[in-house]
């Protein structure tokens, strides 16, 4: 009887519209309730869908270069699933409900590819059961209801597993074709998802691989090769820009959270078991028990075997290859340091094929067992997901798992915090730290409504290191604190927190209270870095109406000093300032203080206003500069034209004297550090390690790394203008350009810096770690040769050769120069 109604035409697709339209219309009804707003992760990749979206606004697709900023929007994920929500986020308020309305596409996939396995192995009844069971599971429901990458990575791995177990079981020559290059591209797409694709489909590749090799099919050993390159044009393009990100990423998602969530080690049966134990809270009893019981009396012929469809030796195959993708995940998922729920998603489909056919053994007047089981499953996810009156004792009791219900209360005022810190500067870029780090309040959540509003606020996490912090506080210029238990804040943030609370440099903007009692306030410097008023002045050239500086100043030592720049809005926002103190007996003694105005916070105004920009910044005269008198001189320089014009500045000098007391100055702007950084360079190993300690900060303090155009153009520029040091010049531009990952433009650097600096062993050392970063073995080898022979015994050069050599496949060459180099001592 249900072999004749599945053999129409039109039932199977029914069916599976109607699961695919309940399980997404319940999803929606959930998101509808739910006042949650994201919390870390989520807003994490909320916001990487935003870049995205601004990106595809205005796409440039014939420009290699818009093609690499594209890619290097999400440097550490993949980044398909932001591109596919791209559009979705752009419909509506922020949240997470529009971006996953791409579930509906996910799931779609994923439904699809169950049935087809399903049937392929078994038949079309248990591909039907394995679909209804896989939409029930808990811990998949889960999955689908918060913006994460496992959704699409699971779509992916299970399209690529049916598509290779269709090739595997194909007798046609072009089939076997198509399914192997289906395969491919579905494994292309995972990969541009999520890179632990891989380990799921790891054991049925080289299963598959080992099998045709075994058994001499060249042919489909060749189909199964062209697959894997089918694969390749999706997913290569990302990973060739963003490569050097996947180690700090592995180390970030693996070793790390795996020591502070107490993980067990992998040494110990513990780690073996982990998953094992966790199948009651992923799957639920009421998926367990009756395919289990099932397969059970089954077995011992409990059941008519004329109605056991397919039989035991006919399942038998089926079984097999599912239990070894199982069997092949469930290792390499164990074998992982870290432990987490989410890892095992992409098996999970997989036992409900498993479960599909246990429930399928319940046959003839055993019928309505596995139609119960499915009412009862029914129940228990409607009780499990809404708050149902006296339904949790018995859905705690047949599920495990902990219950996953909507949150009615009204959620932190995220999206307030933004609107009152952009209504209080208007013309001005926002960052802001954030203190409290809770699911509803925290840097990441901050983070995303600020991208949410035009990108115009930055949510940024403070040092949890005493002393750094307390340059933290001083290079924000506002600060979020909450009252109460700041959940994940470390105890020198909140010691911030209630320090900012005391401290008269800071006014309270606006307080808002939150359902549990405790009170979020909002904080800004009364007198910020940055500061913008309204001025009638609207010129198309920036005036400098007024400088605020000491009247004399010790060399070496930070200068205090304010600029007050007034004229068009838009055009103060475009360009960059380049200011020359130069002494007014030697011209060619100089120090530079370049930068955009308003240090690269000033956004365009409205409708071409005039503006008045002040500046509280400091610079650095070099130590080695003679006392005397410097002049201040001026260019405006246009980036996109790099065509620079005299400013004219009013007569302004300073006096430098060794003798004269140093004053209490703020931060440098970060142009400034970035070009005394920089000479940090010439030392090698030892120089970068303080160089990198700071751009890590500056890069939180200005979080669009707007500094880094600011110092490669202004620097660029004046070397075109043959400077009295063109070295220490291309020292920075080397820097910039090197942390703008813009390969092409930082070997053009690095080759002219090793022209001006040929005895230094590590400016060839750097030219050939480009060159290798960008995938340029041979190129890399040759720019080494100057370096190995002024330094021919540094471990780090040695150890660059032999990547160099490994790259172009020398790969005992590659050997012998890390034994020789003591890289392994």
């Amino acid at each position: 009887m249900v072999k004749q109604i599945l053999s129409k035409s039109w039932v199977v697709p029914l069916l599976l519209a109607m699961v695919w339209l309940g399980s997404n219309g319940l999803d929606r009804l959930w998101l509808a309730i739910d006042q949650t707003v994201p919390a870390w992760d989520q807003s994490n990749h909320l916001s990487y869908g935003l870049e995205y979206l601004q990106a595809l606004r205005s796409p440039n697709l014939f420009r290699g270069e818009w093609w690499r900023s594209f890619w290097m929007l999400s440097p550490k994920y993949p980044p398909l699933t932001y591109i596919v929500n791209a559009p979705f986020q752009g419909l509506g308020s922020p949240g997470s409900d529009l971006a996953l309305l791409s579930n509906w596409l996910w799931s779609g996939i994923l439904i699809l590819s169950v049935y087809g396995l399903g049937k392929k192995l078994f038949s079309r009844e248990i591909g039907l059961w394995a679909v209804a069971i896989m939409v029930l599971i808990p811990r998949l429901i889960h999955s689908r209801l918060i913006v994460l990458l496992d959704s699409p990575l699971l779509a992916f791995t299970l399209l690529s597993f049916t598509c290779l177990t269709y090739w595997k079981e194909a007798k046609g020559l072009r089939a076997q074709w198509l399914w192997a290059i289906a395969a491919g591209v579905a494994l292309g797409l995972g990969l541009l998802s999520k890179q632990s694709i891989i380990f799921y489909l790891f054991f049925p590749l080289v299963g598959l691989g080992l099998w045709t090799l075994g058994s001499k099919q060249w042919q489909r050993f060749a189909q199964l090769l062209v697959g894997l390159l089918a694969s390749i044009p999706l997913w290569y393009p990302w990973y060739r820009t963003n490569w050097i990100y996947l180690f700090s990423t592995a180390q970030n998602s693996n070793a790390i959270p795996a020591t502070l969530e107490g993980d067990p080690p992998i040494n110990t049966l513990a780690a073996w078991t982990y998953y094992w134990q966790d199948l009651p809270n992923a799957l639920s009893w009421v998926w367990l028990i009756p395919p289990l019981v099932g397969v059970i009396l089954s077995l011992l012929n409990r059941f008519p075997a004329s109605l056991q469809i397919p039989s035991w030796r006919e399942a038998k195959p089926g079984l097999l290859w599912l239990g070894y993708y199982y069997g092949g995940t469930y290792l390499i998922c164990s074998a992982i340091q870290n432990k987490d729920d989410r890892y095992i998603l992409p098996y999970l489909p997989i036992v409900a094929i498993f479960l599909a056919f246990g429930l399928t053994r319940w046959c003839g007047r055993w019928l309505w067992v596995r139609w119960g089981t499915l009412a009862i499953a029914i129940l228990v996810t409607l009780g499990n997901l809404f708050p149902i009156p006296g339904s949790n004792g018995i859905v705690q009791v047949l599920n495990p798992s902990v219950l996953f219900r909507p949150d009615f209360v009204l959620p932190a005022p995220n999206m307030d915090v933004i609107t009152t810190a952009i209504e209080t500067t208007p013309a001005q870029r926002i960052n802001l730290g954030v203190i409290p780090n809770t699911p509803a309040v925290n840097p990441n959540t901050l983070n995303y409504y600020g991208a949410a509003a035009d990108f115009r606020a930055y949510g940024r996490e403070l040092s949890r290191n005493g002393e750094i912090i307390q340059q933290d506080q001083q290079n924000f210029d506002w600060f979020l604190t909450k009252t109460g238990d700041n959940y994940l804040a470390d105890p020198v943030q909140v010691e911030l927190g209630e320090t900012i609370a005391q401290n008269a440099d800071f006014a309270a903007v606006q307080a808002w209270p939150l359902p549990d009692g405790d009170e979020l306030s909002l904080w800004h410097r009364r007198q910020p870095k940055v500061e913008v008023k309204l001025s009638q002045i609207n010129t198309e050239l920036p005036q400098l109406t007024k400088v605020d500086l000491p009247a004399s100043a010790p060399p070496g030592q930070p200068v205090p000093i304010t600029y007050h720049w007034q004229g068009n809005g838009d055009r103060l926002s475009e360009g960059i300032v380049l200011l020359t103190w130069e002494n007014t007996a030697n011209p060619d003694q100089v120090w530079f203080h370049d930068h955009a105005i308003g240090l690269g916070k000033l956004l365009p105004t409205d409708n071409g206003q005039g503006v008045e920009v002040i500046e509280r910044t400091a610079m650095a005269p070099q130590a080695d500069l003679p006392p005397g008198d410097y002049r201040l001189k001026g260019q405006w320089l246009d980036p996109s034209t790099m065509t620079a014009q005299p400013l004219p500045l009013p007569e302004i000098t300073l006096n430098l004297d060794a003798d004269a007391p140093a004053l209490p100055a703020p931060p440098l702007d970060f142009v400034s550090q970035l070009y005394h950084l920089a000479q940090n360079l010439r030392q090698g190993i030892t120089g970068l390690e303080p160089v990198f300690a700071q751009v890590d900060r500056i890069n939180l303090y200005d979080p669009r790394h707007d500094y880094l155009r600011q110092g490669d153009a202004s620097w660029t520029y004046r070397l075109s203008q043959n400077p009295v040091d063109p070295l220490s010049l291309t020292y920075g531009q080397v820097l910039a350009r090197v942390l703008q990952e813009n390969p092409p433009q930082a070997i053009a650097a690095l080759q002219s810096l090793v022209r001006l600096d040929p005895k230094n062993p590590y400016a060839h050392a750097y030219l050939a770690f480009v060159y290798l970063y960008d995938w340029q073995g041979y190129q890399g080898e040759q720019a080494l040769k100057p370096s190995l022979a002024l330094a021919p015994d540094n471990a780090e050069i040695n150890g660059l050769q032999a990547i160099a050599l490994f790259m172009q496949g020398k790969i005992w060459p590659a050997w012998q120069t890390v034994q020789n180099s003591g890289l392994l001592n």
